[in-house]
């Protein structure tokens, strides 16, 4: 008796990984799609996008100038991340407390070598 080793089962394909794109590329791969000298398909393969990505980056491009544009002159606002903002808080909390406890320490301590007398 032989048995075959062949399944009717597909074997399952791998996973598409998801690409991540930075900043300085998407806008690089706007600018060629903008230039308009080469097909835009063109640009999509050798990319490995889709013309659905490309309106993604477009869009993304247009909030960014826009946000940037509409922007009041003079020094701009930072933004701080969630964590350096908490830790901020925790800090400030800390030093509050620090400082209550040595406004209590203070007044004990005018007590006793005033007499309980505030005036001095």
């Amino acid at each position: 008796m032989s048995s075959s080793n062949t399944s009717a089962v597909p074997s399952p394909s791998p996973e598409k990984k998801r690409r991540y794109l930075s900043a300085e590329k998407k806008f690089q791969i706007y600018l060629e799609a903008q230039v308009g000298d080469k097909p835009v398909g063109e640009l999509l393969r050798r990319e490995g996008l889709f013309s659905t990505d490309l309106v993604r980056i477009r869009q993304q491009v247009k909030e960014g100038a826009l946000q940037r544009l509409g922007a009041k002159p003079g020094r701009q606002q930072g933004h701080v991340s969630t964590e350096v903002h908490e830790a901020l808080k925790r800090e400030l909390q800390d030093k509050e407390r620090a400082l209550a406890d040595q406004a209590v320490e203070l007044a004990i301590l005018r007590k006793k070598t005033n007499g309980g007398s505030w005036d001095r």
